[in-house]
């Protein structure tokens, strides 16, 4: 899975459950109160994140996988 700033949140998360780590280090604790069409974008300006430094490390995290 390639993650961009337009992936849904829900999308990741179901794609590794270890995403949910991920998005919690970054200070994204609250994912489940977001919609299932929320982008990885939009929850990040909500909460005041930097979405690069985020969606790279979701990016790390599936390509982990894909080996």
């Amino acid at each position: 899975m390639r993650v961009t700033k337009d992936t849904p949140i829900i999308e990741v998360l179901q794609a590794n459950d270890k995403a949910k780590e991920v998005f919690e280090r970054h200070g994204m604790g609250c994912i489940g109160c977001m919609g299932a069409t929320e982008s990885i974008e939009r929850g990040a300006r909500m909460h005041g994140i930097e979405v690069e430094p985020l969606i790279a490390e979701l990016n790390r995290l599936f390509l982990k996988v894909s080996k």
